[in-house]
């Protein structure tokens, strides 16, 4: 057998072997042993954690800083003290309300992933549990976009612009104090 032939044929014969590697790298093959199959592990640990998940940035990226780094960055900010028990604050009351919501969002999520996986799901009962998730949704992102807004409230604009600067985002679009 000549090289040539012999190369031809171990690609042959290798061809249905990587055909069924390929079918293993689904971006979804992970999840199908998963608690809530229709959320990452970390998605979950997240939510339930209270973090923002980038539901904020809108508010991070224009001058609207967030509770938890401005507490991170509080001796770098020079806070009063009567600024960091605000900005404390704020993050408790932002924090507690996004573990709850999390918490039911991932609950949500599992009942979506069960209608799923019982084999047997209509349009409208799917209609109801997405408009479900995604009113929790809303209002998790509202509970830490408000969270932003009353953070800004409790700085000075030269804070706001040095929480800008630290987070290297320039502080070129700071609105007000």
């Amino acid at each position: 057998m000549t090289l040539r032939a012999f190369v031809c044929l171990t690609v042959l014969l290798a061809m249905p072997v990587l055909a069924t590697a390929q079918e293993h790298h689904s971006p979804y093959g992970q999840g199908r042993s998963a608690r809530v199959k229709t959320l990452s592990q970390s998605e979950v640990d997240e939510l339930l954690a209270g973090a923002g998940l980038g539901m904020a940035r809108p508010a991070e990226l224009n001058g609207f800083p967030g509770p938890r780094h401005v507490l991170d960055l509080a001796d770098s900010l020079a806070l009063t003290t009567e600024q960091r028990a605000g900005v404390e604050d704020v993050f408790r009351r932002m924090n507690a309300r996004a573990v709850e919501l999390g918490g039911r969002v991932v609950a949500e999520e599992a009942k979506l992933d069960s209608l799923f996986g019982g084999g047997v799901v209509d349009e409208a009962t799917l209609a109801e549990r997405l408009r479900a998730i995604e009113a929790l949704r809303a209002d998790l992102r509202l509970a830490h976009l408000r969270a932003h807004l009353e953070t800004k409230a409790l700085l000075t604009v030269h804070q706001v612009h040095t929480y800008d600067r630290l987070r290297g985002y320039g502080g070129a679009h700071v609105h007000g104090g």
